[in-house]
This record gives C-alpha cells, sequence and structure tokens, in this order.
C-alpha cells in the first residue's frame, strides 16, 4: 500500500495498472504493424508511438472508471466481461470523438480494430494471471495481532470476500482478561516475546487490536518491534490504510486532534472550486439532453399540475442550510406523514423516479447548486436538519462531516449502498470522515472517476 497525497492506493492495483498500460500501449503499436505487414504503413514511427499513447490513455481511464482498478472489488461485483464490454464501448465513444475534434491524431478503422482485439486478448491474459499469482501467500503482508477478542476476530475478517486481500493474520497474541474470540490456532500465549515471533513468522507488521485500549501493553516488545524496522500499527491507522475509513468504533479526540490530514484553506479552497465549475459545466454540457428527457418524462408521468422539480432543505458546510434541487422522484404527497428516510422499495417513489434514483439522474440539478457555491462537485452528501438534529445527538463526530462542502458525489457512495436507518448513517459517516481528513485534488478526481461505476452499475440507488 502506497499513499499518495495522503490517499491509500493499492500498490498491487497500481502495478497491474502501468503493466495493463504497457499492453494497450503495445496493442495499437503492433496492432498497427500487422495491419501494414504485406503493405507500405501509411504512419510514420513518431505517428504510431503518439496514437498508441493516446490509445493506451483513453482505454485505461475507462477501465478505471467502471472500476477494474478499484481494490475493494468483491468477487461477487466482478463482473470483468461485461465491465471490459462497458469501458471498451465508451473508449470507442472517446477516440472516435478525439478524432472527429482533432484529426491529426486519427487512426485508420482497421489499425483500430487490431489494436482492440490486442488490446481484449491482453486484458484477460493479465487478468487471468493476476487473478492466479495474488492468491499467493508470500505476495501478502504477513500481520501479528496483539489481541484475540472481537476486534481481532473484525481485523480477521477485512476483506474478506475481495478478490484481493493484500495481507494475512499469521498469529494473534493473548492480552490477559481478553475474552478470546479469534480460532485458537491462531493464537499465542502472552508470554511470548513479540520480537521472536517476528522473527519465526516473519512478520511484516504489528497491530494494536485489543477490545480494551485500557489494558496493559507490552510497550518494550512493541518498541524493539518498532526500532527494529517492523511496522507497529493502531487499529484506526489500520482501518484507514486498509479500508478508507475512519473507525468510530476506535476513534477518540486525541488520535483526531495528534493525526495528520483536515487541512483546510489556502490554494486548497481555490483549487476545489476550480475543480467544481470545470467538473460541473462539463458534465452540464454532457447532461443536459438527459435532464430534459427526464423533465418530460415526469411531466408525462404526473400531469401538468404537479411539479417537476423539488427544493429540499439541506445542511451544508459549517451546518449552514441551503436548498437543494432535485428532479422530483417521489409522489407529491410523499410526507404527508412526517419527514422519513427513503428506504428498499419505498412505495412513495414514482415509476420515473425509481429510474432516474438508480442512476442518480435526479441528483443532476445539483450541478446548480455547486455552480451558486452552496455545493462541491465532490463531498460528503447533505442530510436533513431534521436526520442531523437527530444523529448529532446519538453519533459521535457527526457534525465533523460538516466541515467542507457537502458534494453531488462522494467517497461514502462510491463505498457504502444508499443508506435508509441510523446504523447505515454512522457506516457512512466513517467513509466521510476519512474525506474530510484527507481531501485533495487527487482524491477529488479518483472519486469523479470512479462515479461512472456507480452510474453505470446503479450501486446505491433507491
Amino acid at each position: 500500500m502506497i499513499r499518495i497525497f495522503r490517499h491509500y492506493i493499492s500498490s498491487v492495483f497500481l502495478w497491474l495498472f502501468f503493466a495493463e498500460f504497457g499492453i494497450f500501449l503495445a496493442a495499437m503499436y503492433y496492432g498497427s504493424n500487422l495491419r501494414f505487414l504485406f503493405a507500405e504503413s501509411w504512419y510514420t514511427e513518431e505517428y504510431v508511438l503518439i496514437a498508441s499513447f493516446i490509445f493506451a490513455t483513453v482505454l485505461s481511464l475507462c477501465l478505471t472508471g467502471i472500476g477494474l482498478y478499484r481494490r475493494t472489488l468483491a468477487r461477487d461485483d466482478y463482473d470483468l466481461f461485461p465491465r471490459m464490454a462497458v469501458g471498451f464501448a465508451a473508449a470507442i465513444v472517446i477516440l472516435v470523438s478525439i478524432y472527429y475534434f482533432f484529426p491529426q491524431f486519427q487512426i485508420a478503422r482497421s489499425v483500430l480494430a487490431f489494436a482492440f482485439a490486442f488490446a481484449f486478448l491482453g486484458l484477460v491474459i493479465s487478468r487471468l494471471l493476476f487473478y492466479r499469482y495474488t492468491r499467493e501467500e508470500r505476495l501478502k503482508r504477513r500481520v501479528l495481532l496483539v489481541g484475540h477478542g472481537r476486534q481481532a476476530q473484525k481485523v480477521i475478517d477485512t476483506h474478506t470476500g475481495y478478490l484481493y486481500k493484500g495481507f494475512e493474520v499469521v498469529r494473534c497474541l493473548a492480552i490477559e482478561g481478553e475474552k478470546p474470540v479469534v480460532d485458537r490456532h491462531l493464537v499465542i500465549e502472552g508470554n511470548e516475546n513479540i520480537m521472536d515471533v517476528v522473527k519465526q513468522d516473519g512478520i511484516d507488521e504489528v497491530v494494536i487490536a485489543l477490545d480494551d485500549r485500557r489494558r496493559n501493553l507490552p510497550v518494550d516488545q512493541l518498541l524493539d518491534c518498532k526500532m527494529s524496522g517492523v511496522d507497529v500499527l493502531d487499529l484506526l491507522s489500520f482501518y484507514e490504510r486498509e479500508n478508507s475509513i475512519i473507525n468510530l468504533d476506535n476513534l477518540y479526540p486525541s488520535w483526531l486532534i495528534f493525526s495528520d490530514g483536515f487541512a483546510t484553506g489556502g490554494y486548497r479552497v481555490m483549487q476545489k472550486r476550480l475543480l467544481d465549475i470545470l467538473a460541473s459545466l462539463v458534465l452540464l454540457a454532457v447532461a443536459w439532453p438527459f435532464m430534459l428527457l427526464t423533465a418530460m418524462a415526469i411531466f408525462l408521468e404526473s400531469g401538468w399540475k404537479e411539479p417537476i422539480f423539488y427544493r429540499q432543505l439541506r445542511v451544508g458546510e459549517q451546518n449552514r442550510n441551503f436548498s437543494v434541487l432535485k428532479f422530483r422522484s417521489m409522489r407529491t404527497d410523499a410526507e404527508k406523514d412526517g419527514v422519513k428516510m427513503a428506504k428498499r422499495q419505498d412505495d412513495r417513489v414514482t415509476q420515473v423516479g425509481r429510474f432516474i434514483r438508480k442512476y442518480r439522474i435526479d441528483e443532476l440539478t445539483q450541478i446548480f447548486n455547486v455552480l451558486r457555491g452552496q455545493m462541491s462537485f465532490v463531498g460528503p452528501r447533505p442530510e436533513r436538519p431534521e436526520f442531523v438534529e437527530k444523529f448529532v445527538q446519538t453519533i459521535p463526530y457527526y457534525r465533523e462531516r460538516h466541515r467542507v462542502k457537502p458534494g453531488i458525489t462522494g467517497w461514502a457512495q462510491l463505498c457504502y449502498p444508499y443508506g435508509e436507518n441510523e446504523y447505515d448513517a454512522i457506516q457512512k459517516l466513517q467513509y466521510d470522515l476519512y474525506y474530510v481528513k484527507n481531501y485533495s485534488l487527487f482524491l477529488d478526481l479518483n472519486i469523479i472517476m470512479h462515479t461512472i461505476e456507480v452510474v453505470l452499475w446503479g450501486k446505491g440507488g433507491r
């Protein structure tokens, strides 16, 4: 795992990205060579290299956008060939657009066909090899847990079901007075010297996973490990790295005070505002036909007497309220019995509303909230004041998510399904706090890129 602008990226998937980028470069280059195998080429060597770079860049970004380099991709959610099909189709559209607006980069259709064929074959082989060899235990970090209770078991279960799990829990050190939960075959007695275990089992890092932080730690032994080059992590740092969350179960004020991040102000504000305006204008230029069709569909379903748009009070930056603009997706009497959170199979949602919610089309009008400066393109989703008032009383640190502007899309929206109760609000808050702590232009671009996957796969819609 490496950290780029405070956001953790899997080094394994990063290497996979560069390896497949190289495959796509070669696909265009050798596709051109094969096309002109028995004839003189129409292109110079330099032209083919430029075309290869454009081809590889576009295809790599499209595959990134539909989630093929997401480290949290689960086996049940993999869908390699459907994702490849969508990614390749998007790449074709983008490349044709580039060739239309910039004819100086145009490449023959026959060369493009060879390039896509080679790229498809290369990608399939690459993925087969990747998921075969990443199962090898020697490629994973070997972890020793200090603790053998409930928190230790949670660490063991982390990433269960993912296509690639970057670590393996090798041993759990028993701590006196802690109720055992983990498999007893992993447990070693507390009188064992940690450094001896590290050497014997080839441990790469030690994670403090205690149910009760007040229990005595073998501080001298942990210091010995740290000074010997072995990483020692607390649970908060472990979950921040592995799950990209700020884990509320283990969060305490001093960690927030002394940890890095939470930087605001200065050039970051200007940088983020420029991205907001640029991204909103680009999205508006692309999405206006869908917005027009949506307005027509709502009109046809509900008639001319019912409103097409819906304004709703939400809590924004620094707890300031503002009116968010959305396409109406519920009946006009949806809240006759009071304010309620949306839920699965909500009978208040119209037929058109169900579709536009699934694909997030109802959120498109919030572009105007962004242009007015009330929202950002990327940030925690704005919540209603009635729910915020309740959650502030029952969920610790909930108010901290309002340190930044709310967004059309956000880290929690990528990583967690649509919330319908307080439990979901807690889970999403962990992702929102991660974003507030670590937000940067790089993370915003990462989120915008992966929002394509959310829209196309309809993740999280209600």
